[in-house]
């Protein structure tokens, strides 16, 4: 095992044009090395380490052809959940359409498009040998392509004319060849950089993933393939670099049609994307959503025991040679196990991310043997050389209105039904723990599964002006040290307390704290940010411990105040697509975060029984709402200005697979009294309907935000 690296240094900082692509990446943007950033690369290196624990020993754990026979099914199953493939859409009507013909030298090609789903188009070229047999059938390939930009000013010729010298090949010996657009760079241009540049993280949220569609464009397309009466169905392969080379990995692990597969520069390691950087390089498209918490020799693993090649180049740095190394071996051993070691090839080629004739050359080989039964010493020499214009190959001279391929993003993967009204107070019980089942196996899947007794240390105490605080350590898990803040009139033990408020601060909640105890408890607050210091916000706080025998409680989850992770906006993006490939998001760990001090404040001496409340805003509001759904009942959420659907906040794996907001809310009115200070009461119709049908009183309320209140 390579020795931990820290965030961001993994590789050496370059500017990479991806080349064929016209997208420049930079791999990766080095961070700074603060203590906080130091903490969450540790962290990520645990993660990892865990993660390729748990893979290697699923693996090895497939001792036979029988054993394989019933694991890869149930694999099989989380792949396509994970692609948002689960269940499966329906085969609705292609309605292939013919749009044009080219004829070659011994070869046609045709131009095409079809309908994966109504209104989603694939635009695609169909390549065949100009001289068929009647009733003769040919094997096929389906040729899935990279990033390959190929466009003149408003008009895309789509990325499969970067290709066509691929499929001119397969044409002129012997096979039938259809090579398809991808949404991102084909002639109807879609989107594979949702969280990468554009912020879409309810992508996240909805389990949607770009990979997703290109995996089901080509299985459609196999379903066009087959429909062919020149092809043979029981010899289709698939093969594509760089992008290409990953949606065969997608196409080939999904689709037991394919019996041969050839992904060339489309995989590596989970370590080499999270801790050396390389997910730096990379669109969504390259990714599922990892809820398993799969590494990606789990996904190889799919394609056997058919005949699989992996194809690289030594020096290619968005795909390490170590790590596409790593996972040949890991799966070799598999099909040595499972007694098919003759299905699988590894095949390197010296030069960097490009697409070249000796990568090509081996590709070709692999299918001219398992496809068309060709000896090991047959040779497959001549090249692959581009010669169409790629304005001839262009489907569309007007783009069809009625094209979904732009926003499919927003319907791809279907959002849950909303929840029913309770009949009753055990129906609603009912209701609940199930809900809870799914959002622990399908959102919150990457918290740990058997954590340990949470290790809280007190650590000082100060009495300034009437007023004492306590400040305390929580190991949230490894690598993640809380620290809690309580806060109570002077003279109060723990046990004199009436109630005790927790807290979980945001950024803002951090800066109004420093501000409103900065000059009384500098010493004991760790990392004050540059702010003046609040006298106005401090009396208040006096005031208010002066009437009330209350506790206090503050804390900021991971990420936040002190310890927040520091960098440019591009490493905060890349910060959270590594949480992602740890079946994680920043946001569903501070809920575990909050889970942690909820648990660690119940260690207290004093406090063991006292009543709990939790109160927060905005988005960490919602993380203190989900976290009250697995603790023992707070008595009490007040929670202000929440956003009122995950579309816009807080991102959590696959959630809106379950519920949105409104439902959690009820879900949590049931266990606790929870208040929401709102302005806008239509939003929260579904908890208020619930309270409603179970006469639940005051169990949920909904109240005007104090400065209108005060208005």
């Amino acid at each position: 095992m390579k020795a931990p690296l820290p965030l961001g240094l993994g590789i050496a900082t370059l500017s990479l044009t991806l080349l064929s692509t016209g997208i420049s990446a930079e791999l990766p943007e080095p961070v700074p090395n603060t203590p906080a950033n130091i903490s969450l690369s540790r962290y990520f290196e645990r993660q990892v380490r865990e993660i390729e624990l748990e893979t290697a020993e699923a693996l090895a754990g497939i001792d036979s052809a029988a054993t394989w026979d019933k694991t890869a099914p149930v694999w099989r199953k989380q792949l396509a959940e994970m692609l948002g493939l689960d269940p499966m859409p329906e085969k609705t009507p292609l309605h292939p359409t013919k749009t044009g013909e080219i004829q070659g030298d011994g070869y046609v090609v045709e131009n095409l498009h079809y309908q994966s789903l109504p209104g989603l188009y694939v635009t695609a070229n169909l390549y065949r040998p100009a001289k068929i047999e009647a009733g003769q059938k040919l094997p096929a390939v389906l040729y899935v392509c990279g990033h390959s930009k190929q466009k003149e000013g408003d008009i895309s010729f789509g990325n499969k004319t970067g290709y066509h010298h691929h499929g001119v090949w397969f044409a002129r010996h012997g096979y039938v060849c259809l090579t398809i657009d991808t949404i991102q760079l084909g002639e109807i241009e879609g989107i594979h950089h949702g969280t990468n540049r554009l912020n879409r993280w309810w992508w996240l949220s909805r389990g949607y993933t770009p990979a997703g569609v290109e995996a089901w464009n080509g299985i459609r397309g196999i379903d066009y393939l087959t429909s062919r009466p020149e092809v043979d169905a029981e010899r289709i392969g698939v093969t594509g670099r760089s992008g290409g080379g990953a949606y065969t990995w997608w196409i080939a692990a999904l689709d037991t049609r394919v019996r041969a597969a050839a992904p060339t520069a489309g995989i590596t390691t989970l370590r080499n994307h999270v801790l050396d950087g390389v997910v730096e390089g990379h669109c969504d498209c390259m990714f599922h959503v990892n809820t398993q918490r799969w590494d990606f020799d789990r996904l190889a693993s799919l394609v056997a025991p058919r005949p699989l090649l992996i194809l690289n180049s030594d020096k290619d740095r968005i795909f390490p040679i170590d790590g596409v190394f790593s996972i040949y071996q890991s799966v070799r051993g598999l099909y040595e196990r499972i007694d098919a070691l003759e299905h699988i090839g590894l095949h390197v080629s010296e030069g960097p991310h490009k697409d070249t004739q000796p990568l090509n050359t081996g590709a070709f080989h692999w299918f001219e043997r398992h496809l068309k039964g060709a000896d090991l010493m047959d040779t497959t020499d001549e090249p692959a050389v581009p010669s169409l214009d790629r304005k001839d190959l262009r489907v569309f001279e007007e783009l069809p209105k009625d094209e979904r391929v732009t926003r499919i993003d927003e319907s791809f993967v279907p959002r849950a039904q909303p929840i029913d009204l309770p009949k009753s107070a055990e129906s609603w019980t009912t209701t609940t723990d199930t809900a809870l089942k799914q959002l622990r196996n399908q959102v919150f899947h990457g918290w740990p599964a058997d954590a340990p007794v949470v290790s809280m240390a007190k650590q000082n105490s100060i009495d300034r002006d009437g007023l004492q605080m306590t400040i305390f350590e929580i190991e949230s898990q490894p690598h993640v040290e809380l620290r809690l803040y309580l806060v109570h009139r002077h003279g109060l033990r723990p046990s004199d307390l009436d109630l005790v408020v927790l807290n979980p601060l945001d950024d803002d909640g951090w800066d109004a704290f420093c501000r409103r105890f900065k000059s009384r408890f500098t010493k004991l607050i760790q990392g004050f940010p540059s702010v003046e210091a609040d006298e106005e916000a401090f009396q208040q706080e006096l005031k208010m411990h002066e009437n009330f025998a209350w506790g206090m409680a503050y804390v900021c989850p991971r990420g936040v105040g002190a310890d927040a992770w520091s960098g440019s906006d591009r490493s905060a993006i890349h910060r959270e697509r590594r949480f992602n490939l740890l079946g994680q998001t920043s946001d569903g760990m501070r809920v575990w975060d909050i889970r942690r001090t909820i648990q660690g404040m119940r260690r207290i001496s004093g406090l063991e029984e006292k009543p709990l409340w939790l109160q927060a805003s905005g988005p960490m509001g919602v993380n203190a709402l989900y976290a009250s759904l697995f603790e023992e009942p707070v008595t009490r959420l007040d929670l202000h200005d929440l956003p009122t659907t995950h579309e816009s906040g807080p991102a959590y794996l696959n959630v809106l697979k379950v519920m949105d907001i409104p439902e959690a809310v009820a879900l949590a009115s049931g266990r606790s009294r929870c208040v929401l200070y709102a302005s806008d009461e239509a939003a929260w119709t579904f908890p208020s309907a619930v309270r409603d049908a179970l006469d639940w009183k005051k169990q949920f309320e909904i109240r005007k935000p104090p400065t209108e209140s005060e208005e």
